[in-house]
C-alpha cells in the first residue's frame, strides 16, 4: 500500500530559489538510493511556509529512505534552509 509523506516547514523567502534547487537534488539523491519514491512535489503556502509532498510505493520504501538518506549531503543542504519542520505520513487506503 502506498504512503504519502507531507512535510510542512518554514524558510526565508530570500532562499526560495536555493530551496527549490536543493529539493530537486534531494529527490534525485533519494531516488538513486530507494526506487520507491514515485512522486515528489514542493509547494509554497505563503512567503515563508512550504509543503513537500512525497509519494512512496510502500511503507517499506519510506523506511528504507529514512534509514539511508538523512545523513547524506543533499538532505543536509536542503534542510539547512528550513526551520520548524513537521512531518506526517498518510497510508493511502482508497483512491479513485
Amino acid at each position: 500500500m502506498s504512503v504519502i509523506t507531507v512535510t510542512r516547514f518554514h524558510a526565508d523567502p530570500a532562499d526560495a530559489d536555493r530551496l527549490r534547487a536543493r529539493h530537486t537534488a534531494l529527490v534525485a539523491a533519494t531516488r538513486a538510493v530507494v526506487p520507491g519514491l514515485t512522486e515528489a512535489r514542493l509547494g509554497r503556502i505563503d512567503d515563508d511556509t512550504w509543503m513537500g509532498v512525497w509519494r512512496w510505493d510502500s511503507a517499506a520504501d519510506l523506511r528504507a529512505a529514512r534509514a539511508a538518506v538523512p545523513g547524506n549531503a543533499e538532505a543536509a543542504a536542503a534542510f539547512s534552509l528550513t526551520r520548524d519542520a513537521a512531518v506526517e505520513d498518510i497510508e493511502v487506503l482508497d483512491e479513485h
